[in-house]
């Protein structure tokens, strides 16, 4: 596709009448596309497909870019695919059903695999706090949860032997987390050592309990995970859907498993 490019900019000169300028932040951002084509996906023959590009845009994202950059060089990329089918030199332009980031809207940020497991070993489980400290990071990073979600479970949504959870989250809509084994370990230690000690008579059926025997809240949370590191719960929650896709899942499950209701929505997680 890097061959297109001077015929591309030639006629963004001369049949768009483009300026100077938009020329040549557009050669530099397609130019920075082929580079990343080159040196993660060599054996492409410069086929691209929708999770090439997912893949490109979640490298944007890593490197901080703002949405007002990152839209303008998905721009880039949709007058170049226009260019090239009406060409007639590709007969599917993906690029063109890529969405523009929203204007003023944060990224979510989140943690690269090392970083997250150093996070996850950082309260102290020699007490009982540390315990649950380190059950609510595990929960959160190992099931996706959002805060309100884990801050809403009860002791009868939790399922030790199928290593599931049934989590009530946005709309009332009820769907079943699977968490990993070190999640389930940790909720396990924290059931049978921590939770005990932290009980009071005004507990009920709460799953994670503050110092006084009360249910947490979701503020108390974000102070629990920010206690350990620059990072919210909602990080964690990116975090989890990060990984997951790194490590093969599909968009669809990944989508069922953080119970968003469109698939848009999951897409910002690519």
């Amino acid at each position: 596709m890097r061959h297109y490019l001077p015929a591309f900019l030639g006629y963004l000169q001369g049949e768009r009448g483009a300026s100077p300028h938009t020329i040549a932040a557009y050669e530099r951002d397609l130019k920075q596309f082929f580079d990343f084509i080159d040196q993660w996906f060599p054996d492409t023959d410069g086929a691209v497909d929708v999770q090439l590009l997912r893949w490109y845009l979640a490298s944007l994202w890593r490197k901080g870019l703002a949405r007002t950059t990152i839209g303008r060089k998905l721009a880039a990329l949709r007058s170049f695919y226009r260019y090239l089918a009406r060409m007639g030199a590709v007969s599917d332009p993906v690029a063109l059903d890529l969405a523009t980031p929203k204007k003023g809207q944060p990224l979510p940020k989140f943690l690269e695999k090392d970083e997250a497991q150093t996070l996850l070993t950082r309260p102290d489980t020699t007490t009982p706090l540390g315990l649950r400290d380190r059950a609510i990071l595990e929960t959160l990073y190992g099931g996706g949860l959002r805060v309100g979600e884990l801050v809403d479970l009860n002791l009868t949504d939790l399922d030790l032997k199928r290593g599931q959870l049934r989590v009530m989250g946005k709309g009332r809509r009820q769907r079943i987390c699977l968490v990993g084994q070190p999640a389930l370990e940790a909720l396990q230690v924290y059931l049978s050592k921590a939770r005990p000690k932290l009980k009071s008579p005004r507990s009920e059926d709460a799953l994670f309990l503050n110092s006084r025997g009360g249910r947490l809240t979701a503020r108390g949370v974000q102070m629990i995970v920010g206690k350990y590191g620059p990072v919210s719960p909602h990080a964690l929650r990116h975090s989890f859907a990060t990984h997951l896709l790194e490590g093969g899942a599909d968009l669809r499950s990944v989508q069922e498993l953080l119970g968003h209701a469109s698939l848009s929505t999951t897409q910002i997680y690519t």
